[in-house]
C-alpha cells in the first residue's frame, strides 16, 4: 500500500511540473497587418467625395478561424500553435486589414467594415469566402478565395473572382510567416480594388 502511494504521489508531482512548465511559457499574440507598400493612388481630379465600401462578411474555414495560429505539416496534417495566438478573431482582423489596404488603393472612397451601423449608406460591397489561409513556418503562406462585389448592400452582383495568392515566409519564426499571410491579404486587395477601379469613375468619385 505505501508503495502504491508513493507511486501515485510520484505521477501527481510530475504531472503538476508538466503543467508548472506550461504555466510558466508566455503567449505571443499576433495580427495581420496593412500592408506598407501599397499603392496609394491619387484621388480624382473632380475631388468629389468618393463612394462608401462595404467590406464584408469575411468567412473563413473554422479548422483556421481559431485563437491559435495554424500552420499545415503536412498535406493531412494540420498544428496548432498553443502559445502562438491571433490578437483577435482572425476574420474580423482580416475584413479590417482588407478594408485598410482598400482605403489606401481607392482614394477617396470611404470604407466601412461589416457589420456597419444601419445609416451608413453603401454603394459597393465586398464579400469573401476564403477556402484556404495556411503557411508552413518558414515556408510559403497561401490564401485562397472566391469574392463578390456587389452594388449596394447584395442588391447586384457586378463582378466575381477566385484568387490565389502566395507568399514566401523571410525567417522561420512566427511573425515571419504572419507578415507573409499579410502580403497575400495585399494581394488580394489589390485585385478587388483594380476590379472597382474598372467599374468606371462612380467608383473612385461620387
Amino acid at each position: 500500500m505505501r508503495h502504491t502511494l508513493i507511486a501515485l504521489f510520484a505521477v501527481v508531482l510530475g504531472a503538476s511540473l508538466m503543467l508548472a512548465g506550461c504555466a510558466s511559457q508566455p503567449s505571443r499574440f499576433y495580427v495581420l497587418s496593412a500592408s506598407s507598400d501599397v499603392e496609394t493612388v491619387a484621388p480624382g481630379a473632380s475631388g468629389g467625395q468618393g463612394p462608401t465600401i462595404g467590406v464584408g462578411p469575411v468567412i473563413l474555414p473554422r479548422y483556421v478561424d481559431r485563437p491559435q495560429i495554424v500552420t499545415r505539416t503536412s498535406p493531412y496534417e494540420l498544428k496548432l500553435a498553443e502559445f502562438e495566438r491571433w490578437a483577435e478573431s482572425l476574420d474580423t482582423n482580416f475584413a479590417r486589414v482588407l478594408a485598410e489596404n482598400l482605403s489606401f488603393m481607392l482614394p477617396p472612397a470611404r470604407v466601412a467594415v461589416f457589420p456597419w451601423p444601419r445609416v451608413t449608406e453603401i454603394d459597393y460591397q465586398v464579400i469573401v469566402d476564403v477556402t484556404h489561409f495556411l503557411s508552413q513556418a518558414g515556408g510559403e503562406s497561401l490564401l485562397i478565395a472566391d469574392w463578390m462585389l456587389f452594388k449596394g448592400e447584395g442588391m447586384q452582383v457586378l463582378a466575381t473572382g477566385k484568387s490565389r495568392f502566395s507568399a514566401p515566409a523571410i525567417g522561420q519564426d512566427y511573425a515571419a510567416m504572419v507578415a507573409a499571410m499579410s502580403q497575400t491579404v495585399a494581394s488580394l486587395s489589390r485585385e478587388i480594388a483594380t476590379t472597382l477601379r474598372g467599374l468606371g469613375p462612380t467608383a473612385s468619385a461620387r
